[in-house]
């Protein structure tokens, strides 16, 4: 015996797979872009013996908060809509030890030929009246379905240690209080983000003078020899000792 399906129910069932593919697209530019990472992240270590990154973080919006955001923007509840208009549906975070390994790394991703970038936001150099800082990347990236290709938006934001434990905390406070802090906490706020500001600042010169004796201990005392495949560094020194005995 056949049973007729009521159609508001089919298509129950057909917008239900259309969200879930919506949502599975997100996923999808997450798991590109954490690979891109990965892999930029191994290479500059292997050329440079140095790991720029700390910690990445990805996380896809929840329908939940997807809808609180659309009604605040007043759009329309259409999944073409929602996809042309909010771009943080899918984020990224990624925390790196320095300020400047945060261009290091903004600029290899903006060199991939697959990404387009569609807005950049520098709140480094141009922070948040609230003391903010972190560089953001609006990015669009091709994602191959089974049947096509969507170009979906990631949001990537990129900060030192300092930057986010700061955004961390006052994240916390703001949510505790409601969004209603007290004018002092808010100075305070201020004065850490600050602080942090002149720490990350006092680190980066320390890297940096670390690197110059790093680059000329390699170049001034130590010589690189190849013995049956094996490397071996010989200060320059002892080369100079040996050829003045011989």
């Amino acid at each position: 015996m056949k049973v007729d399906v009521p159609k508001d129910l089919n298509e129950v069932k057909q917008t239900k797979r259309e969200l879930v593919r919506f949502m599975m697209a997100y996923k999808f530019a997450l798991q590109e872009v954490g690979t891109k990472i990965d892999i930029l992240q191994q290479e500059f270590q292997h050329m440079h013996d140095y790991n720029p990154i700390e910690h990445v973080k990805s996380r896809t919006k929840t329908p939940e908060s997807i809808l609180r955001k659309v009604k605040k923007k007043g759009l329309d509840v259409s999944l073409p809509t929602i996809r042309e208009n909010i771009k943080d549906i899918a984020g990224i975070r990624i925390n790196c030890s320095f300020i400047s390994d945060i261009y290091k790394i903004s600029k290899m991703l903006e060199n991939q030929k697959d990404i387009k970038v569609i807005e950049r936001k520098d709140y480094i150099k141009n922070p948040k009246p609230n003391g903010y800082r972190s560089l953001h990347l609006i990015i669009q990236i091709p994602i191959f379905m089974s049947d096509r290709e969507e170009q979906i938006y990631v949001e990537i934001q990129i900060r030192t240690i300092a930057m986010d434990f700061w955004a961390s905390l006052e994240h916390k406070i703001y949510y505790k209080y409601n969004k209603e802090v007290p004018k002092r906490m808010k100075i305070e706020l201020k004065e850490a983000a600050t602080s942090a500001s002149e720490l990350d600042k006092k680190m980066e010169t320390i890297h940096m003078e670390m690197n110059q004796l790093k680059e000329s201990a390699d170049v001034e005392e130590l010589y690189e020899l190849n013995i049956d495949n094996e490397r071996f560094l010989v200060p320059h020194a002892l080369l100079s000792s040996i050829r003045e005995q011989t």
